[in-house]
């Protein structure tokens, strides 16, 4: 089951009451589902409860029915039609259009005035012509039609509510469409489907929370390989030392950290100062074997120039 076909099933269980909100809704199917103009409306799904809400959501809104229903449980597509003249003139006039003359379709702002009405024609949008990605793989709900100037209005209505989308022609049709997480959680607390958002802000935290982690490691990897390759140059130093009889002419404190160095290779510099007797400070620590590196450094590199030759 997918995440789109879910968030339509949390929608479906919400309730069909007042005549507006309902009227609303029916209107952001029609201007988004597969057909609608004069002569007929149109709407494939292949979503049981939302074929199950749609004959109520228009006999509330409209005061009709559809003159095609699909069979009691059929399985795959089914389809809504409507096509008589009458019923069809009667939706045209309820929506604020004319149907004597050839209707580009708008979308009739004065329908949706009252904020439950906004949210109402969107939950509309949504459910014929909406699709949202599972957020755990990326996140993007997208909202398409065939009426270029509905998609158009879709976007003031949307940037007015605070929610400012994208917009794209694809195929023919017009998508309207979010990427950014939050932007889509909010749109879908607004059309009623919050264990929706909720799972859209619980994969976005486990996601960062991964990312955080990932980051973590990588640096502790790169500081663990930084280690490695100065406790490996430090214990060369000392033993370049020892070869050349100059280790055991330094002050104590020097010999001293040789000598802890050399049997505990393994120690990061914090873990090594502790082995002290008593205990350095990671600075002091660095500063000795930094000494301790530099004494040797005339002597390594003169065994690198005659390995060179």
């Amino acid at each position: 089951m997918s995440f789109s076909y879910e968030t339509k099933n949390e929608l479906c269980r919400l309730p069909v009451q007042k005549l507006c909100c309902a009227r609303a809704e029916a209107y952001g199917i029609l201007l988004y589902c597969n057909t609608f103009h004069a002569s007929e409306v149109r709407i494939v799904t292949e979503n049981p409860n939302f074929a199950a809400r749609l004959p109520r959501l228009f006999q509330r809104a409209f005061n009709l029915r559809f003159d095609r229903l699909p069979e009691p449980d059929q399985p795959g597509k089914r389809i809504f039609q409507i096509t008589e003249r009458s019923k069809m003139d009667h939706i045209i006039n309820l929506l604020g259009y004319d149907p004597r003359q050839h209707t580009v379709l708008h979308i009739n702002f004065g329908m949706l005035e009252e904020e439950c009405c906004r949210a109402s024609f969107l939950r509309g949008a949504f459910f014929a012509g909406g699709s949202i990605t599972d957020p755990t793989k990326r996140y993007h709900l997208e909202l398409t039609t065939s009426h270029l100037q509905a998609s158009r209005e879709l976007g003031v209505l949307l940037r007015e509510s605070g929610y400012p989308p994208k917009s794209i022609a694809r195929n023919g049709s017009f998508v309207t469409y979010f990427k950014q997480s939050d932007q889509i959680e909010d749109f879908l607390t607004l059309i009623g489907a919050p264990v929706a958002a909720m799972n859209v802000m619980t994969a976005k935290m486990e996601k960062d929370l991964r990312n955080s982690v990932n980051r973590r490691l990588n640096c502790d990897s790169a500081n663990l390989d930084k280690a490695v390759l100065a406790a490996r140059e430090q214990t060369e130093a000392i033993r370049k030392l020892q070869a050349a009889g100059i280790l055991e002419n330094l002050p104590d404190k020097l010999q001293q950290t040789a000598a802890l160095r050399l049997e505990n290779p393994e120690l990061t510099l914090s873990e090594l100062a502790e082995e002290f007797d008593p205990p350095v400070t990671k600075s002091c620590l660095n500063h000795r074997l930094r000494k301790l590196v530099e004494l040797a450094k005339p002597k390594m590199d003169s065994e690198a120039e005659a390995n060179a030759k």
